[in-house]
């Protein structure tokens, strides 16, 4: 990979024959695990300003109807979070000269409390070809990152890595899109009703921005945007970021879940040409509540498209479950789409195949599938390799169809199976022929992804009519159903009974690998928990690294593993979109105990005892059990139960006077001994005492981290 300084540039297509479709790559860490930006693109013309309304996407408009731009969401990284972005640059349109990759804050953080500013450009088989580092980034609330851009025939990569003070807003304006401050008074503070952000949205035309020379040695190369509030740029009221509302949600700014064809929100951005409201076809997803069942009573089960009490074997498992998501994924367009375009797949009609047989040596192979997308004359195809029931994938048959697509000319070998992949960690050892001149993606699914890309389809965001949300729903039901083998990661492995059983009687050793193995499947199962969470908010939940961008993953895991052997326990931290709020998970194998826990700081300039009073009415509906610590600077603070504290909140007042900086809520449940997801097992423990924290403790602290961010 080509590594370029800010201002430089390159072209992509002598970096690879292969990056008619690209994968953009934004990531960054924070070292508090509060730190998060939101991703945004810009199609933009010879004029630097966008030609219409469809030409941004952003969190509530992330995908272009063409397939030429789709955000492809969050994910987790050993050295923090990475958005990423699928760009097809042969369906972007021909009048469009600049796509602009860029990124803005909320929540009063800015990008210099960021680590590890990146963006990373990848081709189609996944292999990257160029990469830029922010080092300079201090009080900017957006950046552009970089941009892609026209040069004759060829497409070109320019870092830029500029900044705006005036976040969003600033960096929008530069490119025709308005937004205007409102009048409307802020409500009070004890208003009963969530108070909405005051920005408004008008249709009045930006002015043009003069750009900035062109990089070095590329004359011809766009211009950039002058930074906002700086000579020659707009200095606009930045009114596009969220802001606290007293109900503690996010604004419908920001709502991942906000209608798409309403009215914007106040505060959105539109662009300057608009004359009304976004306007788009009415997506279909699944009511709240199941409508009433005609059934005469509950033994009755409905009728399903996809049965699966007759499976058998774990060969029927594969061969239905493979064919049933295959389907699916060829008639939901959307959800399709939505599986493959992180792989390098373009926008266009999707045929998928089971039990192809393909010449291979003497005796041909049977890949389980195929998925073959075509867009304009041109195919797309991956071969499809499936394992269910916790089967574990297996090397010399992915080598297998790994040479037999280089011999095709496929682009892609997709596993899927229930195992996680892990950065830093490959699900199967393959050897790649350097001497190949075509090469070949090996990508990896898991079953908990898959469900939870469609119960995000279906469950929040939407998907073209109610058809597809039935199929959708039908396959969901399957991939839940008890036999069908596509439940994601359920088993901690062999090394988890010997690794606990050391930790009960003091005999497990340092450098023992079994404490790895341990490990690598802890971070498993968190990355599982964090699907299942955003599957059923519809909000991006994340695991928290707080370490450095660069970091060997494997020298982490190595100080994990010797963490476990010392004092015996797992610890992780995850965050949910929308939330200021960091969960800690601790297992703790020397007590057989789940600890689940919060920190929420105290608003300042508040009185002690009246925030405590509040929070205490906040979790009126909390559990009884639920362990409440004052937090004071350099001691320890008061606590107790929930239950004793209802009645003398005042007990979580230090008597000596000193200042409350916040609490941490801690939920304690026994942990499941088996290394499996039954009942008694440890991953159904960790699952429940996760869901059991967030519904009973977490939804309930909105209004507390509103006003602490408010006033703070």
């Amino acid at each position: 990979m080509r590594e370029i300084s800010k201002g430089a540039n390159v072209s992509l297509t002598a970096l690879s024959e292969d990056a008619g479709s690209v994968v953009v790559s934004l990531g960054w860490s924070s070292a508090s695990g509060a730190g998060d930006a939101d991703v945004s693109v810009l199609l933009v013309g010879e004029d630097g300003k966008v030609r219409s309304e469809n030409d941004f996407y952003f969190y509530n408009n992330p995908a272009a109807p063409d397939g030429s731009v789709q955000l492809l969401g969050k994910t987790p990284t050993d050295s923090g979070d990475e958005d990423r972005i699928g760009v097809d640059l042969t369906a972007v349109p021909e009048e469009v000269a600049r796509i602009v990759v860029a990124a803005s804050q909320y929540g009063g953080t800015r990008f210099g409390d960021l680590d590890g500013l990146r963006m990373t450009v990848a081709d189609r088989s996944g292999e990257p070809l160029v990469g830029f580092s922010i080092d300079d980034a201090s009080v900017e609330t957006a950046f552009i990152f970089g941009e892609l851009y026209r040069r004759g025939e060829e497409w070109k990569f320019r870092a830029v890595g500029q900044g705006y003070e005036t976040g969003l807003a600033g960096l929008a304006t530069d490119f025709g899109i308005a937004v205007e401050e409102s009048e409307e008074p802020e409500q009070p503070e004890a208003a009963a009703e969530p108070q909405e952000p005051g920005g408004s949205v008008a249709p009045q035309a930006a002015q043009t921005t003069p750009g900035t020379p062109g990089p070095a040695g590329d004359p011809a190369a766009p211009a950039a945007p002058a930074t906002a509030g700086t000579a020659g740029g707009p200095a606009v009221p930045e009114t596009a970021e969220p802001q606290a509302t007293t109900s503690g949600t996010p604004s419908p700014a920001r709502s991942p879940a906000a209608p798409v064809g309403r009215p914007p929100a106040p505060g959105a951005v539109v662009p300057a040409q608009a004359r009304g409201p976004r306007t788009t076809r009415k997506k279909v997803t699944l009511p709240k509540a199941p409508g009433k069942s005609l059934a005469e009573n509950e033994s009755w089960r409905p009728a399903r498209l996809f049965p699966v009490p007759s499976l058998k074997s774990d060969k029927e498992r594969e061969v239905r479950a493979t064919s049933v998501l295959l389907s699916v994924m060829a008639q939901v367009p959307e959800f399709g789409r939505r599986l493959t375009a992180a792989f390098g797949a373009p926008a266009g009609r999707m045929q998928t195949f089971t039990e192809v047989s393909l010449p291979h040596g003497d005796t041909p192979r049977r890949p389980d599938g195929v998925i073959r997308v075509e867009r304009a004359g041109k195919l797309w195809t991956a071969l499809v390799e499936t394992k269910t029931n916790g089967n574990p994938l297996r090397p010399e048959q992915v080598q297998q169809y790994m040479d037999i697509a280089a011999r095709r000319g496929y682009e892609s070998v997709i596993t899927l199976s229930n195992d996680v992949a892990l950065e830093g960690t490959a699900m199967v050892d393959v050897k790649v022929d350097g001497r190949r001149k075509h090469k070949v993606g090996l990508w990896h699914l898991s079953w908990a992804e898959v469900a939870h890309q469609a119960q995000l389809l279906i469950r929040h965001e939407g998907v073209g009519n109610a058809a597809h949300a039935w199929l959708l729903q039908e396959l969901l039901a399957y991939l839940q159903h008890e036999q069908s083998g596509c439940h994601g990661f359920q088993n901690m492995g062999p090394a988890w009974v010997p690794v606990r059983n050391g930790i009960e009687d003091e005999t497990l050793c340092l450098g023992d690998p079994r404490a790895t193995e341990v490990v690598e499947s802890w971070e498993r199962l968190i990355r599982q928990v964090c699907l299942r969470l955003g599957g059923e908010l519809g909000q991006k939940a994340l695991p928290v690294q707080r370490v450095r961008r660069g970091s060997d993953p494997l020298s982490r895991r190595a100080a994990a593993a010797e963490r476990l052997c010392l004092d015996g326990r797992l610890s992780a931290e995850l965050r949910i979109e929308g939330t200021s709020s960091v969960i800690a998970v601790t297992a703790d194998l020397r007590t057989a105990k789940i600890r689940t826990s919060v920190d929420v700081p105290a608003p300042e300039g508040s009185y002690p005892l009246v925030t405590v009073r509040r929070l205490v009415r906040l979790l009126a509906e909390a559990p009884a059990d639920l362990h409440v610590e004052s937090l004071v600077e350099g001691e320890n603070g008061p606590r107790g139960t929930l239950e004793r504290l209802r009645p003398e909140p005042g007990d979580l007042v230090p008597r000596n006077g000193a200042a409350v900086t916040g609490f941490r809520l801690t939920l304690i449940k026994g942990m499941g001994n088996s290394r499996g997801n039954t009942e008694s097992g440890f991953i159904r423990s960790v699952d429940d005492a996760v869901d059991r924290f967030r519904q009973g403790v977490v939804a309930h602290l909105g209004p507390l981290e509103a006003r602490a961010g408010r006033r703070g």
